[in-house]
Formats: structure tokens, C-alpha cells, sequence
């Protein structure tokens, strides 16, 4: 399968720390979980691959320019409605009045909220909001679409819910690239698997042969100290 984005010797030093190291690597579409333990550096090389951060040394390569979106761990809600803060992006990319108002609606409806749309959306609940977040990017129709961590302050329920909503995007062609601490939800969402230890990749591969044959001692005692 042909890769969609391509990291070559990727790199990211702030106050001398190196926070990611020489990362070389291709990205299929599908859904990709990013792991690892805390301070790994999942989030920065989210951020490098979504292009909120500069890299202090490679590059990255889009061998096709792919519309994106990205949906923090907490997200950045508007002081105005649920509804308007969708239409805000939307907004931004140059939609009409009437077109706003129909995705905006139409992707409440997706994520199960119609409901909220003239609720304040700094009002909701965290479940609530991250749906909100979820809606506003999906209403974009990404190509493309970065999560970090969606579900890692969210009770049950609202981490099923939002776990279907990704489902959702994924199965209408939207690539998704997600960090996630939960190795559950990495096998529930994620078709392959970069695992990074110290900034650095340590294994790129299937989210089976990860979880069933790791090739490295840091990955086996992630998942074994996770999973206990």
C-alpha cells in the first residue's frame, strides 16, 4: 500500500534536549496508533507529522498534498454555541453561510448530539466537547486526521462514543494517525502500530504482530507492564 506521508530522518531539539530522534519511517492510510511509554515523544511527533511543530533536523514528504485536521486531548472550545464552533472551521475554509449551517448540522447528527447545537459548548461535558471536537473536524471532510490521545480523561461510555465516532471517520476513507496510552483501544482502532521508546521508533508494524511478537525488549516490556 502506497504511503500517504513519509518522515526522513526526522528530528526535534528543544533546550538542547533531543525530544525526537532520527525517525524514518512511511505512513499507509488506514489507522495508525502511535504507543509508548510516558515521555516517548507520541504527542511531539504527532504535532511534527501534523505540522504544528518545525523539525530541528529532516524532513517530511507529502507525496500528495492531503487535507488535515487534528483533535486534542483536551479540546479548544469557542465561547459561543456547539453548532458555531463548527461552523467556525468551516468558516475558515471558505464555506457559504448555508453550507456551514449543513454540515455543522449534519455532523452534530454524526456524533449523536443534535441536541447541543445552541448549547454553549464550553457547557458540556468532557465527552461532550470531544465530540464537539470530533464533529468540527469530521465536518471538514479531512483526509487526514490527527488525534492525540481522544479518550485519556473520558469515562467509559464517553470513550465508546468516541471510539465509534473514529470507527465512523475511518470507514469514510479518512486516514487517521492516533497516540493513545490505552494498548486496549490500540488493538480495538488501529491496524498498525509505531512504537517509540526515548524519541526514537523501536518498531513499525502490524497492531497483531506488535501485540503478538513484538521484536523488541522495550516494546514486550511496554506491553507486559501495560497490560498488568
Amino acid at each position: 500500500m502506497s504511503a500517504w506521508l513519509e518522515l526522513d530522518a526526522l528530528g526535534l531539539t528543544e533546550g538542547g534536549v533531543r525530544i525526537v530522534e532520527d525517525v524514518t519511517l512511511k505512513v499507509s492510510h488506514g489507522r495508525t496508533a502511535i504507543l509508548g511509554p510516558n515521555g516517548a515523544g507520541k504527542s511531539t511527533l504527532l504535532r511534527l507529522m501534523h505540522g504544528l511543530l518545525r523539525p530541528s533536523a529532516g524532513r517530511i514528504v507529502w507525496p500528495q498534498p492531503l487535507t488535515q485536521a487534528m483533535v486534542f486531548q483536551r479540546p479548544v472550545m469557542l465561547r459561543t454555541t456547539a453548532l458555531a464552533n463548527i461552523e467556525y472551521g468551516l468558516r475558515l475554509r471558505g464555506h457559504s453561510a448555508a453550507e456551514q449551517r449543513q454540515r455543522a448540522l449534519a455532523a452534530l447528527q454524526r456524533v449523536g448530539l443534535p441536541e447541543l447545537a445552541t448549547r454553549q459548548a464550553r457547557r458540556c461535558s468532557g465527552g461532550e466537547q470531544q465530540r464537539i471536537a470530533l464533529a468540527r473536524a469530521w465536518a471538514l471532510e479531512p483526509q487526514a486526521l490527527f488525534l492525540d490521545e481522544p479518550t485519556a480523561s473520558l469515562d467509559p461510555a464517553s470513550s465508546r462514543e468516541v471510539e465509534r465516532i473514529i470507527r465512523e471517520i475511518a470507514a469514510a476513507g479518512t486516514k487517521i494517525v492516533m497516540t493513545t496510552h490505552n494498548l486496549g483501544q490500540a488493538r480495538r482502532l488501529a491496524e498498525d502500530v509505531i512504537y517509540l521508546d526515548g524519541g526514537r521508533v523501536l518498531e513499525q508494524t502490524s497492531v497483531v504482530e506488535f501485540f503478538q511478537q513484538p521484536c523488541t525488549l522495550a516494546a514486550r516490556d511496554f506491553i507486559r507492564e501495560e497490560a498488568g
